[in-house]
């Protein structure tokens, strides 16, 4: 008697099984293992595991053992007990456990002691391994030494291990099943990856182009980035003039310190830190394994900044050092932030929870992240100018106006007081100020206030008040001091200095701003209108056109940045090239108002041809003159200074600089005045973009210039993603090419492998089902003349005795004799019948396999497809209720035929086997109520060639079907009942191998007719 397993050791063991479960998927140690912990933990004299092989009987063997010294091991000892798969299997197939205290105590067969014998056992505990549902083993635990009363707790705990081990060998199959599927995927995933990479970065790049808004962009990029790299924050960094900065927009991951929060209380996250980070940052460092084995990569300098995978092995200097880990980063990736061509900040995205192998796409995601914040930036600070003039406009047209309004009023009346009065009062109101006053000059240069306008409360200072020097000579720009007052001339009769206009801020010293000044100056001249109103008034006009041909060159400065926007997105919105030249064209022909607009391309040996263009229509098109034209200049020099990015502008030919020697593209176009800009593919000079003006000159515009430079550049942009989508597809159509011969060689291989298994059983059972069945053929003839001889001599006797003695009667009646008398002639006919029939069996069977004629013979066709027609009997025939197949023959006089008699033989399997299927299904289905049958027809159709056609009256093939049936792996029958191989090898044997042809007529619902054809030799 043992004592009960401890929970404790139970628990132990247990876990240390499930631990090497998860943590080895290789079954031999994990078996091994734990037969020798169970063992020692039990403290038994034998656990071994018992693999079955059902498909010899449930014979089985020990393949993992751990036994103590004094006993027999158990190892590849074999188990050919029949009586233990009779009585116990189907128990331990339901999950049951055996237990056994003591073998010669149990209800037990006599077999099943002596084979428990054999292994020296006296007790033992069997519990299942179960491999799904399916009985795949068994754990054994044998006491040899004695009888043995097992606990409870015992009996669970190897019930429990067993379990675990069902788990261990599901996971083995199917981690063997990961690593099939895993081999077939792997490069098809390498190669998405890239496509997908160029879908995100797309994707991201469409959301930070959704706004103009720079707030939100940053928050998008940043919270997209993190989201997509996985990484613990992403941040901006927003540089100071002085190289100072702070954290702008950051996404950070829970748990992180958000340094947009901390760094108003933290002053090492503002500070200048150039010292330790810009200065570092200004080159690339050495420490940049990536930039230095790939000599900057596919990224320029001035674009990556730094890539760090583990900052603590990145030879850092400790202040550095110090900065990264404020940040609590590990690893990080730094993209400068251009803003035209100034550093305006970084994007840097940290890994803060240790190191990390920064990968090529990643960082060539952050570097079109980073060019697109730029862009951002750019058009960001382009709209704020806009706004910025909008607002200055609208705000200089507001004091336009309220100043005309003053000086509608002060025009209104011809009364000087009048007029003053009006002017003061007006100054106050528009300058929000306190106190306005006009100082009239005398002829001695003394004066006095003449007018006053004050706000309540305030002292007027009408009255003789002198103006001393110190006065006159302060600075009256008044944004440089804070002062009280400001005072503007008024200036009549031409020169002369008649008074002055004052607005005062006497509560506190005021900025005062251009534009104030410039308001308070209009209305001091204004006030000289009573001495020269004309020359006031003109003036006056002078302004309003200046103001309004500003506004017009706004507005359409305005409009060409939108257009230009339109025809970028234009740009983007297509990836065929052809597409995108002639949306480009057509816009700039529109935006510049010009006569033609074309796009050469440069060819490897810097020849070239125009490859699209827009003109007007009383032109004649380039490429009708010339389609391919060879600038003997450009070719010489190789693009020119167009290589390094030139811009050619000429006004008008016919007046050019001496410098100007040679001018490109003009032949055979007939120009007056041109632009002509850089398209470059990357770094490379892909072509150029022109503009011209045929008639007349033209004296271009800064804005025009450069709005043929940013659409060369979007267009240039366009042309790479043109391209990078051509490679992508050029790949894809590789893949599926590569994947379908794979699929082919498989389907092959499979077949190949399957039908030379068959062929070989198929050969072997002929073989065996000979020699007996000769054997009793043989001596049937002798059997039959011994029996008539008998039935003679029986016949014989009772006609010498009539009246036999009692017991021969009795026993006679008792035997029936003569009914064996009667029916021992027809056992033996039934018996010479079947003979007969096994015979021609194994002659079928021999020409199917035809494993004596591998090579191409001149075979009998008619001899293959009886052979077939015979193997597939049995499914021809009627079983129980069930219907038979008519089978019709019509066979024409075919000559023997060179090929392969066995592929041939399995194309007739396949295709026969196929007609019974669909005819089962038709009638199973109630497509059809006619008789089954299969027709099978043969002819010579030409000098050369043999036609065979089998025809069934099953259900047909669908349409949307007949197209795929010979393709590998495709079935049109139900899952687990075809392997879709069949049809594919069959038509691989005979338009491969044979170089005939098979073809399939079917409709739904009218049955199938494969029609084969192949040469005679």
């Amino acid at each position: 008697m043992t004592s009960p397993l401890s929970h404790s050791d139970k628990q132990k063991t247990l876990s240390g099984v499930i631990s090497r479960i998860r943590e080895s998927l290789d079954i031999d140690t994990i078996f091994k293992t734990t037969v020798t912990e169970v063992r020692q933990l039990l403290n038994t004299d034998r656990v071994g595991v018992f693999r079955f092989y059902p498909n010899l009987g449930w014979e089985g063997e020990f393949i993992y053992e751990n036994v103590t010294a004094e006993w027999n091991s158990a190892l590849k000892a074999q188990l050919h007990d029949h009586c233990f798969a009779r009585e116990f299997v189907g128990l331990y197939q339901q999950g049951r456990i055996n237990v056994i205290a003591d073998i010669y105590q149990a209800d037990m067969s006599e077999c099943h002691i002596q084979m428990l014998e054999a292994f020296q056992v006296r007790a033992n505990i069997a519990s299942p391994l179960m491999k799904g549902k399916d009985l795949w083993g068994l754990l054994c635990i044998h006491q040899c030494s004695g009888p043995r009363q097992w606990n409870t707790s015992e009996i669970e705990f190897v019930q429990l291990i067993a379990e675990h081990l069902g788990v261990a060998l599901q996971q083995a199959d199917y981690l063997e099943q990961v690593k099939i599927k895993s081999t077939q995927l792997a490069e098809a995933k390498a190669r998405e990856k890239a496509a997908e990479w160029q879908k995100t970065i797309a994707i991201t790049i469409e959301k930070i182009r959704q706004t103009l808004d720079i707030e939100i962009i940053f928050h998008t990029s940043t919270a997209e980035l993190r989201q997509l790299l996985n990484a613990d924050r992403v941040a901006i960094y927003r540089f100071n003039p002085d190289w100072s900065g702070e954290f702008a927009f950051e996404s950070v991951g829970d748990g992180w310190t958000s340094l947009v929060g901390q760094q108003s209380q933290q002053t090492k996250l503002r500070e200048n830190i150039s010292e330790c980070t810009v200065k570092d940052l200004a080159k690339i460092p050495e420490i940049d394994t990536y930039l230095q084995d790939t000599a900057g990569g596919r990224f320029t300098r001035g674009e990556v900044y730094r890539i760090c995978n583990d900052i603590y092995n990145a030879d850092f200097s400790e202040c550095y050092l110090e900065v990264l880990e404020t940040y609590q980063a590990k690893a990080y990736v730094i993209i400068a932030i251009y803003q035209s061509q100034t550093l305006w900040g970084l994007l840097a995205v940290y890994q803060n929870t240790g190191s990390r192998v920064w990968q090529e796409d990643e960082v060539y995601l952050l570097t079109q992240v980073g060019t697109q914040l730029g862009v951002a930036l750019q058009q960001a600070e382009f709209l704020q100018q806009m706004q910025t003039q909008a607002a200055e406009i609208s705000k200089a047209a507001k004091r336009q106006k309220a100043l005309a309004n003053t000086i509608e009023k002060i025009r209104q009346s011809l009364d000087i007081d009048t007029i003053f009065k009006t002017t003061t009062q007006e100054v106050l109101q528009l300058l929000k100020v306190e106190r306005v006053a006009i100082y009239r000059f005398d002829s001695d240069w003394n004066g006095e206030f003449v007018a006053d306008s004050i706000v309540d409360g305030r002292t007027p200072v009408v009255k003789p008040q002198p103006i001393t020097e110190n006065v006159l000579s302060l600075d009256i720009q008044g944004n440089k001091y804070a002062r009280n007052e400001v005072f503007v001339p008024i200036i009549a009769q031409g020169e002369k200095l008649w008074g002055l206009l004052v607005a005062y801020q006497n509560s506190q010293p005021r900025y005062w701003q251009e534009e104030e000044i410039n308001l308070l100056t209009q209305v001091g001249i204004q006030l000289g209108v009573a001495l020269q109103q004309a020359e006031s008034l003109q003036q006056v006009k002078n302004q309003a056109q200046k103001l309004s041909q500003a506004a017009k060159r706004e507005r359409k400065a305005a409009q060409r940045e939108k257009t230009l926007a339109v025809t970028v997105e234009k740009i983007r919105q297509s990836l065929d090239i052809d597409t995108i030249f002639k949306a480009t064209t057509q816009e700039v022909q529109r935006l510049l108002e010009v006569d033609r607009v074309t796009i050469y391309r440069f060819n490897s040996d810097w020849s070239g041809e125009f490859v699209a263009e827009s003109l007007s229509p009383s032109l004649t098109s380039v490429q009708e003159l010339l389609p391919m034209i060879a600038d003997e200049y450009l070719q010489s020099t190789q693009g020119s200074d167009f290589a390094d990015g030139k811009i050619l502008v000429i006004p008008d030919i016919y007046h050019i600089n001496n410098t100007q020697s040679y001018i490109p593209l003009t032949t055979p176009i007939l120009a007056r005045a041109l632009m002509i800009v850089s398209i470059f593919q990357g770094e490379q000079l892909w072509g150029l973009l022109a503009a011209y003006n045929n008639i007349e000159p033209r004296n271009w515009q800064e804005d025009e210039i450069d709005l043929l430079v940013q659409i060369g550049t979007q267009l240039g942009v366009g042309i790479q993603q043109a391209e990078l989508l051509e490679q992508t597809q050029r790949q894809k159509e590789e893949l599926a090419q590569t994947l379908k011969e794979l699929q082919k060689a498989q389907s092959r291989l499979i077949q190949s492998e399957k039908m030379a298994g068959l062929g070989q059983l198929v050969a072997g059972i002929a073989h065996e089902i000979n020699n007996p069945i000769t054997f009793i053929y043989g001596n049937i003839s002798h059997l039959h003349e011994h029996t008539e001889n008998l039935l003679k001599f029986l016949d014989f006797y009772q006609q010498k005795y009539p009246q036999a003695v009692a017991e021969i009667e009795a026993q006679a009646a008792e035997l029936d004799l003569d009914f064996i008398v009667d029916d021992l002639p027809r056992i033996l006919a039934s018996i010479s019948m079947g003979a007969n029939r096994i015979s021609q069996l194994v002659l079928s069977l021999r020409n199917f396999s035809r494993l004596d004629e591998s090579g191409m013979k001149y075979v009998d066709l008619h001899e293959g497809i009886d052979s077939t027609l015979s193997i597939l009997k049995h499914r021809l025939q009627p079983h129980g209720d069930s219907f038979s197949i008519e089978v019709v023959k019509e066979y024409g006089d075919l000559p023997p035929v060179l090929c392969y008699a066995a592929q041939m033989n399995q194309v007739f399997m396949n295709i026969i086997n196929n007609a019974i299927d669909a005819l089962e299904q038709s009638v199973a289905d109630g497509i059809i109520t006619a008789q089954p049958k299969i027709s099978i027809c043969t002819e010579v159709i030409a000098q050369n060639r043999i036609s065979i056609r089998i025809f069934d009256n099953g259900c047909g093939v669908p349409e949307n079907l007949r197209s795929r049936i010979f393709e590998p792996f495709f079935t049109t029958k139900e899952p687990g009942k075809g392997t879709g191989l069949g049809l594919s090898i069959s038509y691989q044997i005979i338009v491969e191998k044979h170089g005939g042809k098979i073809e399939c007529v079917s409709e739904s619902g009218n049955g199938c007719e494969f029609c084969l054809e192949i040469p005679i030799k």
